[in-house]
């Protein structure tokens, strides 16, 4: 693209993303951020899905390897959101060419440590699947279908990377073609791979890395055709350790959100075990339903972030406070009816996936029920972390990182089961998100108060 063609473009999306009012901005990035989250979700519960009709302990597979994903992810994510908050506040700032700096530098160092990572899952896949929860029935399950997701961790690094980055600088709609056609490509492999061909296990893994593979391409396409305003080239990486610092600052809460996720499932995994493969098999079942319904919220979420960064950037504190309140109070009323609905339908969806088990039905039933009590509560502590990570502010976005899935809930799914057992399991990440809600509300409150003192200092002096 000509470079003035590139300015004008690039002065036309300033515009939009400092004049467009909050509720319609907000709304028009999170519309395709929702899509994109629930085509992933929607993938992922096909695989849980499809691998389900094969057995219980297949079932219990797919929650094992979750950990795995999640592992990959925090290292995809944490660069992505580091790199995708500082390509908003650039842009905000009219730095375009840090902005490019950061891109690039985050994609070349997702795909060298999803390299490292895939390589050494491979050389030790038994022992890993062990310590990631695997009972010895579950094991050879677990075994195949994640050696196809390391294989295909550089590609799925690099794609969350290109992903946050594009819905960083405001266009969210590119990132949902990528996303979304990998998913509904995944929904028509996993049955194919794993039925027709008779691959079963690994044939749902095989499936995920094609439509990874597909989704990276797709997205690289629009970085490499000039859609996106920043470039991914080699030239442009940073050769200082400030940039990748900054990065990894900034994309510290999400390392910590993604790795606890994949230790906390882990955790979760093995008290489960003790209950055996049909508990296991419930909890990661309701693990991937909830992921489904909690991908509203954090599509809605990640609409409002490149609003937050792009705006708090260019110094326009009142709309940061406007698109924060908004997001919050939509957060709540959208989780309170998805809530309801899961409460609702509760053994009914666990029947979708282990219709002929009955205890898995039971034990999913109750833990689900639980989780979407809890579940309207999330808008306020998921928002109030968005804002503090995309404003720079990663100490307190760390620690109410850590919240949910560390020091709230890992506490709880140690010692509730010794006390009352198998509720225990069932209950511990719904008790978690209640006190997550608690911690996360001062640090709401302050923020916001930042904001009206910064908008005060920036407001002209009266005449």
């Amino acid at each position: 693209m000509p470079d003035d063609a590139r300015q004008h473009q690039q002065e036309a999306h300033y515009r939009f993303m400092t004049q467009t009012p909050i509720p319609r901005l907000v709304t028009r990035l999170a519309v395709p951020t929702i899509v994109s989250m629930l085509v992933s979700s929607i993938y992922n519960m096909a695989d849980t899905f499809f691998v389900s009709q094969i057995s219980t302990a297949a079932a219990g597979a797919v929650g094992v390897v979750f950990s795995l994903m999640a592992m990959i992810q925090a290292i995809g994510f944490t660069l992505g959101m580091g790199a995708g908050n500082l390509v908003a506040r650039h842009l905000g700032a009219r730095e375009e060419a840090r902005a490019t700096q950061a891109a690039a530098s985050a994609f070349w160092a997702s795909i060298a440590l999803g390299a490292l990572l895939g390589g050494a899952g491979l050389a030790f896949c038994e022992e890993l699947m062990r310590f990631l929860g695997a009972t010895e029935t579950i094991l050879p399950y677990a075994v195949a279908y994640g050696d196809y997701i390391l294989y295909a961790a550089p590609v799925m690094c690099a794609s969350f990377v290109m992903n946050n980055i594009l819905r960083g600088e405001g266009k969210p709609a590119l990132a949902m073609v990528g996303i979304a056609t990998g998913g509904v490509l995944n929904i028509g492999l996993d049955p194919l791979f794993i039925f027709t061909f008779g691959f079963g296990t690994a044939g749902a893994a095989m499936a995920t890395a094609l439509s990874q593979l597909i989704s990276f391409l797709l997205m690289l396409g629009m970085f490499l055709t000039g859609k996106s305003n920043v470039r991914l080239s080699l030239s442009a990486i940073a050769r200082t350790p400030r940039v990748y610092g900054q990065i990894v600052r900034i994309g510290l809460p999400s390392f910590c959100r993604q790795g606890l996720a994949s230790y906390a499932t882990m955790q979760l995994n093995v008290a489960a075990a003790v209950y055996g493969d049909a508990a296991v098999a419930a909890m990661s079942i309701v693990a991937r339903v909830f992921n489904f319904m909690f991908s509203v919220l954090l599509g809605l979420g990640q609409g409002f972030q490149p609003v937050c960064g792009f705006n708090y950037g260019a110094a326009r504190f009142g709309r940061v406070r406007s698109a924060m309140l908004f997001t919050s109070a939509l957060g709540c009323v959208s989780m309170l009816a998805v809530g309801a609905a899961g409460f609702a339908f509760a053994p009914q969806v666990m029947a979708l996936f282990r219709a002929e088990d009955a205890l898995v039905i039971s034990i999913g039933a109750l833990a689900f029920r639980a989780q979407c009590c809890a579940m309207p509560l999330f808008a306020v502590s998921t928002v109030t972390n968005m804002a503090l990570q995309c404003t720079g502010q990663s100490l307190a976005a760390t620690l109410l990182a850590l919240c949910r899935q560390g020091l709230c809930f890992l506490p709880l799914v140690w010692f509730l089961p010794g006390l009352v057992g198998l509720a225990g399991v069932q209950l511990a990440q719904p008790l978690a998100d209640l006190l997550t809600f608690f911690v996360s509300l001062p640090f709401c409150i302050r923020f916001i108060a930042h904001l009206r003192r910064r908008e005060a200092e920036a407001a002209p002096a009266p005449i």
